[in-house]
């Protein structure tokens, strides 16, 4: 289910009014505005996808311009959780866990858009700082950087196989000087629960804005409460489960019995 293309233009369209009006009067500092096209992303059975268009206006200060007109980067971070990664290593002809690692605040869901590429926009420590890309995530662990490199580029490679984790670089496009867009693609097999979209506008490698707004993504219909009951009550889920699969066997045994 995609967002309706009319429905984008229409809201981007209001947006842009309302920037003209308030970018003149804006000039005692840099900042931005921004806004998503909804903060609520309903996913229900027949859930195949979306976009979220995610747009925005900058003001320049007037002591800060100059040929570059400022950098604009956009993240949309999913909830955080535990994550526990294991080694699989050959021992006698079998393979077997040899070593693992429990890392903690790992984004279920991350997405990076920029206007060119990030390297060029802050310096290697400004984007580590705010874990910028998903090679800067900076998972916490025990082990040492040494040690958990390797499996952090693991986490980092599964996520991004399963389109969870995006680097969309060049992807943020202005419209003028002031006015600019992106869409970030939200696939079918995303994580419920509360996100955050955050834009930074950088110039000549300095941060001179950051702004975020809230984003959730919540199951609904049907799903939604099959999702709560299995929540609030797992283990009469479980049973439920069960009892169900009996059911379907007993009926499909039924259906098929030779007379």
């Amino acid at each position: 289910m995609f967002f309706s293309t009319r429905l984008q233009i229409k809201t981007f369209a209001i947006f842009y009014a309302l920037a003209l009006t308030w970018a003149p009067q804006s000039h005692a500092q840099s900042s931005l505005v921004t806004d998503i096209s909804s903060h609520l992303v309903s996913v229900t059975s027949d859930f195949t996808g979306t976009e979220l268009l995610l747009f925005g206006a900058i003001n320049i200060d007037d002591d800060e311009e100059g040929p570059n007109r400022g950098d604009v980067l956009v993240v949309v971070r999913g909830p955080e959780n535990d994550v526990i990664v294991r080694r699989k290593e050959r021992v006698a002809g079998i393979w077997v866990n040899t070593k693992a690692i429990e890392f903690a605040r790992v984004p279920s869901f991350y997405a990076l858009a920029s206007n060119r590429p990030v390297q060029e926009i802050a310096p290697p420590d400004v984007l580590k700082r705010l874990r910028i890309g998903p090679s800067r995530l900076n998972f916490r662990a025990a082990e040492s950087e040494q040690e958990k490199l390797p499996f952090e580029e693991a986490i980092v490679r599964q996520k991004s196989l399963a389109n969870l984790y995006s680097d969309q670089e060049t992807a943020v496009y202005f419209l003028g000087d002031t006015l600019f867009r992106t869409t970030i693609a939200i696939p079918t097999n995303v994580p419920v629960g509360d996100y955050i979209a955050e834009f930074y506008l950088f110039k000549d490698g300095e941060l001179l804005g950051a702004q975020s707004s809230p984003l959730f993504i919540k199951k609904s219909g049907l799903g939604r409460q099959i999702y709560d009951f299995a929540y609030d009550y797992p283990a009469l889920y479980g049973i439920a489960a069960i009892l169900l699969a009996l059911l379907a066997g007993w009926i499909a045994s039924a259906i098929f019995r030779k007379d």
